[in-house]
């Protein structure tokens, strides 16, 4: 074997992956070592600054920014196809993208729960859904890694509510697709962070929530984007070849399970 094929990217070399939530946090640091490997990377995001992740990566004119709402499940094919003909067939999603607003239960509203629960669950389904009927037409396979939270086991902390609620519907959801695209060799998977340091850790937060968060890792630290990169990173590589319906926990034993 070459060093190639026992690089962290084994098989990412050349192919083009879609990265949501592209333009800060986990989303980015996915979308720069995808790059760094090799791969021709589809950065997604809702907020324009993707532009300039994008700009930023290794191997520039190789990598696509794509500025786009989520929560417009109807235009995801159209949205999957114009990547594919800019970029060439996909052979992964990294969809860390999600949307929380933090609100003590009392206080939620209908307005709140359809906004998260549109990105986060009805939005995964669909953008799952396009991605895989894109990889099942070119008859190759593929990887699907989705994100759930390590709340969804746990509960929520701080007006968290209704995020977790979603995000424990993504788990369930990655399981479904994983039985379903199986038989067209595309693994689906789930990455479960523990206390991540991005800006939606600390966004709305108290100081005093991150502070316990951190006491009671063993680890006794925050997690960083890069480390949850690389597990992605492994999870769209020829190394997991027989990973397929598993939540992963990247907590550093905040949960174990």
């Amino acid at each position: 074997m070459t060093a190639q094929d026992w690089s962290l990217g084994a098989g990412l070399q050349d192919q083009a992956v879609l990265v949501t939530g592209a333009a800060s946090g986990i989303g980015r640091a996915t979308a720069q070592v995808m790059a760094a490997l090799g791969a021709r990377v589809a950065a997604l995001d809702v907020q324009e600054t993707v532009r300039e992740v994008v700009a930023e990566l290794e191997g520039p004119g190789r990598h696509l920014p794509v500025v786009f709402d989520l929560a417009d499940s109807g235009s995801m094919p159209a949205m999957v196809a114009d990547i594919e003909e800019r970029l060439g067939s996909l052979w992964a999603l990294a969809h860390v993208a999600a949307h929380l607003r933090r609100k003590e239960l009392g206080d939620v509203t209908e307005e709140d729960w359809d906004a998260q629960l549109d990105v986060n669950l009805k939005g995964s389904f669909f953008l799952n859904k396009a991605v895989g009927e894109a990889m099942i037409a070119t008859g190759r396979g593929g990887r699907i890694i989705n994100f759930t939270s390590g709340a969804w086991l746990t509960g929520p902390v701080h007006g968290s509510h209704i995020y977790v609620a979603s995000k424990g519907g993504v788990v369930s959801m990655t399981r479904g697709f994983a039985r379903a695209y199986g038989p067209h060799d595309i693994l689906v998977n789930c990455v479960s962070p523990g206390q991540i340091d991005t800006p939606m850790q600390h966004v709305d937060n108290l100081p005093e929530i991150v502070a316990a968060g951190i006491e009671q890792c063993p680890l006794g630290r925050m997690g960083q984007p890069e480390e949850l990169a690389r597990v992605v990173t492994f999870l769209a590589s020829e190394h997991a070849s027989f990973v397929s319906g598993a939540t992963i926990n990247v907590s550093g034993a905040l949960t174990m399970y």
